[in-house]
């Protein structure tokens, strides 16, 4: 069990929208890890603790997205996302929450997501979302790196293949927070 301190810890779920939950994940469905998000958020409400929503999106030209040479690239489906594609999943978002749109994997870089957690007295991050080693995984990297304390919910992420999740959470993520399952987080 993990007790935390609500006053100084917030909940961030990365990319829990409409173009991404319905992709085949492993080793959690899109609709799984949506419903414990939803759970687990409301918890965090009721704690008065922040809940923090991040998507990815893009410009309908894409100049904002990076592109660099990869030899393993991202294909844009033919004519491009759909227009629904960055929408936080219905029934996720409230809003009192804080919503964060990055445009590559990480939440903090580009973003105001830091200076936002640190204004509101945030040291611990509980994290969650899909995918797993992209950009839940990036996302964590920064947090690290700026300091905060992280959690990471093993049933509340996922990623394209089990390999990729399993990865991350036996030999990164044991080695910049805790690892847990949402039933384990408790508040003080």
């Amino acid at each position: 069990m993990i007790v935390l301190d609500p006053q100084s810890t917030a909940l961030v779920l990365i990319d829990l929208q409409k173009g991404i939950v319905g992709r085949s994940l492993e080793p959690y469905s899109g609709e799984q890890i949506v419903q414990k998000g939803k759970t687990l958020a409301e918890r965090f409400r009721t704690a008065k603790a922040p809940v923090v929503l991040v998507n990815v999106r893009f410009s309908p030209d894409f100049k904002d997205a990076l592109r660099q040479p990869v030899d393993l690239p991202n294909v844009l489906p033919p004519g491009g996302y759909p227009a629904d594609f960055s929408e936080i999943v219905t029934g996720l978002g409230r809003p009192e929450d804080f919503f964060v749109t990055k445009r590559q994997w990480g939440a903090f870089y580009g973003t105001e997501l830091d200076l936002q957690l640190r204004r509101r007295g945030i040291r611990t991050i509980v994290l969650g979302g899909i995918a797993t080693n992209m950009g839940v995984e990036s996302t964590a990297r920064q947090a690290w790196e700026f300091g905060y304390e992280l959690v990471f919910l093993e049933d509340v992420t996922s990623s394209l293949a089990v390999d990729m999740h399993r990865f991350a959470f036996e030999k990164i993520f044991p080695r910049i927070g805790r690892v847990a399952h949402s039933e384990d987080v408790r508040f003080s």
